[in-house]
């Protein structure tokens, strides 16, 4: 065989054992190219909510793994603050909107660039995969508020102006009601505002026996223990009403005057508007400690509203697969600008500060939050969207309709780095109203106001 021949031969074979055909150019990019495991802690959703985005993360990073894990809620953070301070944490993990800044000191805030080794196709004729590093901007700050509802760069921007999260959803406070007992007791709409026409559809639609003991409820309002998410119902009405929670130096505001009056109190308007649900005497009562769960009550067909979320809409099907009820938007105050203030509640995926990988968990984080990606969680999960793009696709779905329409509306408050000590305090507050004289209210979104300050700090 020549000498020309033999010589191109050895150098072909040169080439193919060098790996040509999945070239890497340099030792930055194998060293990229390194198997790497992304720890993923969250609770509530199971791993086939993330399954077609972690495939279609794989197609591009073949050599990240993501190992997902799902916690029950009433585990979660213990686990995950003591794994955190044992150096065995998660690399990726779930944070409620409401413990952001409580989390703030565990977190890594999103690079401004992240460098990543990419699988690329590359040729015309002879095509060959090549691995290829590459240099991103990350999302930035108009970025964020361009592409996600409001409430979510009021939340996730933390003091040192950086962002710490993103969401894959956002869900919104809405009005639940039963059609049956509306159409039995002749009412053909739900009310729209909190005024005296809410009033009379509770009044109406509430029944009590020969011992004054309520048997059919028409609405969960006035109390605390049994009524699922009552401190959120609480804030929404207040922020209505004018009311400041709380401001960017972490004062508690909510029982003082927006304008400095001496004589209007938002606050106390709303803490009385929904105390009297619970008070024999007011016009109002529908509601009191006695009754069960306002969950329980709702699917046993004895509750004619319940204000909750998108997640309870699959658990009253599932357990009174026959009860009549249908969702409508909150409640607003009539007459009062804006005329449309929302809750959001939603968990955001953050990056832990002691990962080992935080450009590629972060990497991910950004992957998975994208519109063309996150539709499939969103799908499987039947949660409402928190970016801005999928508003009007998830507004034609029967099911997301309420939620998404609510979305761009919403609004939150930060409860402190005690969110558990905060809503009793809350709750405390709502207990003592429901039987007080109303010359004594001052006195007690005073105290309560007090008692939630204590957990800011």
């Amino acid at each position: 065989m020549p000498k020309k021949i033999i010589v191109f031969f050895l150098l072909f074979a040169f080439i193919l054992s060098s790996g040509f055909g999945c070239k890497t150019n340099n030792q930055v990019t194998k060293e990229a190219l390194e198997p790497i495991t992304l720890n993923y802690w969250r609770v509530f959703d199971g791993q086939d909510a993330f399954a077609e985005i972690i495939q279609k993360y794989n197609a591009i990073h073949p050599n990240i793994k993501i190992n997902y894990r799902k916690l029950r809620y009433e585990e979660y953070e213990s686990e995950l603050l003591n794994a955190l301070a044992e150096d065995r944490g998660p690399d990726i993990f779930s944070v409620h909107n409401t413990w952001m800044k409580k989390y703030e000191t565990k977190l890594a805030p999103l690079p401004e660039t992240i460098s990543m080794a990419y699988q690329v196709t590359e040729g015309t004729i002879k095509k060959e995969i090549v691995q290829k590093m590459q240099t991103t901007r990350s999302l930035s700050i108009q970025e964020l508020r361009d592409t996600f509802v409001d409430v979510v760069s009021n939340d996730v921007i933390l003091s040192d102006g950086k962002i710490y999260g993103l969401p894959l959803s956002v869900d919104t406070l809405a009005m639940y009601y039963n059609k049956d007992l509306f159409n039995n007791a002749g009412i053909s709409e739900v009310p729209a505002y909190w005024n005296q026409d809410f009033i009379q559809t509770v009044k109406v639609l509430t029944r009590q026996n020969e011992e004054k003991e309520i048997i059919q409820s028409g609405a969960a309002l006035g109390g605390s223990n049994n009524v699922n998410r009552f401190s959120d119902i609480l804030s929404v009405l207040m922020i209505q009403s004018g009311t400041i929670m709380s401001n960017e130096k972490n004062q508690v505001l909510f029982h003082t005057s927006p304008n400095n009056s001496n004589t209007y109190f938002p606050g106390i308007d709303a803490l009385r508007f929904y105390s009297d649900f619970a008070n024999p005497a007011k016009e109002s009562y529908s509601w009191n400690e006695s009754l069960p769960n306002s969950l329980e009550m709702f699917i046993s067909g004895n509750l004619a509203i319940m204000f909750s979320y998108s997640y309870d809409m699959a658990t009253i099907k599932t357990q009174a697969p026959k009860i009549n009820f249908s969702i409508a938007k909150l409640p607003q105050i009539e007459g009062l600008p804006p005329t449309n203030i929302n809750f959001a509640n939603y968990w955001v995926e953050a990056v832990s500060k002691k990962s080992s990988h935080i450009n590629e968990a972060w990497d991910f984080v950004q992957f998975m939050t994208k519109a063309e990606n996150v539709r499939s969680y969103l799908s499987i999960s039947q949660k409402p969207t928190a970016l801005r793009s999928l508003i009007a696709e998830q507004k034609q779905d029967d099911n997301l309709k309420v939620f998404a329409e609510q979305v761009l509306t919403s609004k939150s408050w930060y409860r402190g780095k005690n969110v558990t000590a905060a809503e009793q305090a809350l709750g405390e507050m709502v207990n003592m109203a429901t039987m007080a004289d109303s010359s004594l209210l001052k006195d007690i979104i005073n105290i309560g106001a007090t008692k939630v300050q204590q957990t800011l700090y």
